[in-house]
């Protein structure tokens, strides 16, 4: 017997096998159960997660020998045609090659008016649908609008907008999610098991990353690692496979950039150089890792099977890095990694490139040096609009003099704006850190008015705002962290309504234009008599 890819051995042969895929599922059977069969399904989503495997089970649930039935058993002739894909009356067809308006007439328009030869139905599945030229999609849409009782058409298209609205709205469309890391790591543990094939967790992980929630992907990567590997399957070789860089280079290579190394980032990049691996593919890894970095920062599983030893050192490289360098670097690098598809030296491009962002502050400092307003790049620390309002129940203030100005310009001593909102209250520091993390949460906290009493920090918000952070836990949990770094990690954190103020009432009320009488009695003031 011919070798069968494991893509193609273990595709799903029964609902309870599609894997990742529930509401589609659900929805499938609960419509046969009730004898609700559409004509026509329409099945989108992206590459390899089970949209053809789907509708040859839809196939079998309908053709089998004691169906209709919600779930096929798998084992009467009509079902074991299908799965062999040599059923006379199940029809599949690649509309990337089969794309003419001749093909659409001859093999659907014009068989379709005869009846199925052994099945209940004649099912017409016609995969990447999107490529059917705009007469073969003329064609075939009075079939589909009003087809035979006995014909049930399945389109498959992994790009949903290029399939016209006419045939849109006739379909019934069920879209397919990409699997999950927890999904494929166990649906690859699974195949290898069944392969005796014994793999590293760590190695299945990368694999199960670089497939980018494929099912299908995910089996030819494997596929690929079992071809290469010598017994086990191990993480080294599956980055040597792939042709990216390990994390421990990649972990030494962030280190270096946060702490502005030159001499080290150069001698990290030679080494991959050393290894044979391209820039590209170093960005890839760097993207990948500063991913994962950023969930251990936030304190979130990374759902990608690492064992104990990894997993510590993945936090312990997120708590090096810092927070804001990650979040930096993860903005900087997407931008590198768009840019360097139109670089003619992309390695001597990618090495200048990573020293400028490492060099590149993550506040701009209060007072801007002449070699810093001439940076490639330059950093501009966000200004609030206006100023927070910090009361202190424990301190008093004292009225200004009259004979003061109600402003005084300031000295030349005194800073910038910009540099007294970096070095003012520790509510203003706090609050421009927690602008550059997230400007939305930023800006809904730049008018709240702040007082302090012990270690309890009360910041009264307006009443929307107050609602969205009721719903907001990630975002409460921020400004607690900022705030206790500036007030102390004993202090707590209450919010409340900010209650309208009676003056701001009247000044609004005062700034209504006069009307009737009253604008008679003002005219009567000004000009002393009677307007004739």
């Amino acid at each position: 017997m011919a070798y069968l890819s494991l893509y193609r051995k273990y595709r799903s042969q029964t609902f309870s096998d599609l894997i990742g895929q529930d509401h589609v599922v659900r929805t499938i059977q609960n419509a046969i159960t009730s004898g609700r069969i559409a004509h026509s399904y329409l099945f989108t989503g992206p590459r390899g997660t089970g949209k053809t495997s789907t509708a040859r089970l839809l196939a079998k649930a309908l053709c089998c020998e004691a169906g209709p039935i919600a779930e096929p058993d798998g084992t009467c002739d009509t079902c074991m045609a299908i799965a062999a894909g040599n059923c006379v009356d199940v029809i599949e067809m690649d509309a990337a090659s089969e794309s003419g308006v001749d093909e659409i007439r001859q093999q659907i328009v014009e068989a379709s008016e005869y009846m199925p030869m052994i099945c209940r139905y004649k099912i017409y599945i016609i995969d990447e649908v999107h490529d059917l030229s705009s007469k073969a999609f003329d064609a075939l849409l009075k079939t589909i609008e009003e087809p035979p009782a006995h014909v049930i058409f399945v389109l498959a298209t992994t790009e949903y907008n290029k399939v016209p609205p006419t045939i849109r709205s006739r379909c019934q469309k069920y879209e397919f999610h990409r699997a999950t890391m927890e999904d494929l790591i166990g649906r690859i543990s699974y195949v290898a098991e069944s392969e005796g094939i014994q793999a590293e967790p760590a190695a299945l992980s990368a694999i199960a990353r670089m497939a980018d929630g494929g099912y299908r992907d995910a089996l030819t990567l494997l596929e690929q690692a079992i071809l290469t590997a010598d017994g086990n399957i191990k993480l080294q070789q599956v980055y040597d496979q792939l042709g990216l860089v390990n994390e421990e280079l990649v972990d030494a290579l962030l280190l270096a950039m946060s702490a502005k190394d030159i001499p080290g980032i150069m001698e990290h990049l030679s080494e991959v150089a050393r290894l044979g691996r391209d820039p590209r593919a170093l960005l890839d890894s760097m993207m990948y890792r500063l991913a994962d970095l950023t969930r251990a920062s936030y304190q979130i599983a990374t759902q990608s099977g690492l064992e104990a030893t990894r997993e510590a050192s993945l936090f312990e490289t997120a708590s090096r890095v810092g927070r804001e360098t990650i979040l930096r670097l993860r903005g900087e690098l997407s931008k590198t990694h768009h840019d360097i598809r139109d670089v003619s030296i992309p390695r001597i491009w990618l090495e200048a490139e990573l020293i400028r962002i490492s060099q590149e502050p993550v506040h701009a400092p209060a007072k801007s040096t002449s070699h810093e307003s001439h940076s490639h790049k330059p950093v501009i620390a966000p200004a609030p609009v206006s100023q927070p309002r910090v009361t202190e129940p424990a301190k008093t203030v004292e009225p200004a003099k009259p004979a003061e100005p109600a402003v005084a310009a300031p000295s030349p001593e005194e800073p910038a704006p910009q540099a007294q909102a970096a070095h003012g209250t520790p509510w203003a520091i706090a609050l421009s850190e927690i602008t550059v993390l997230s400007a939305s949460l930023g800006r809904k906290l730049q008018d709240a008015v702040v007082s302090q009493e012990g270690n309890k920090l009360t910041i009264e918000i307006g009443q929307s705002y107050y609602e969205w952070l009721g719903e907001k836990p990630k975002a409460k949990a921020v400004v607690l962290e900022y705030v206790q770094r500036h007030f102390g990690s004993e202090t707590t954190v209450e919010y409340t309504v900010r209650r309208r103020e009676a003056s701001q009432e009247d000044s609004i009320a005062v700034e209504l234009p006069a009307e009737g009488s009253k604008l008679e009695q003002l005219a009567r003031q000004v000009f002393g008599a009677d307007p004739k």
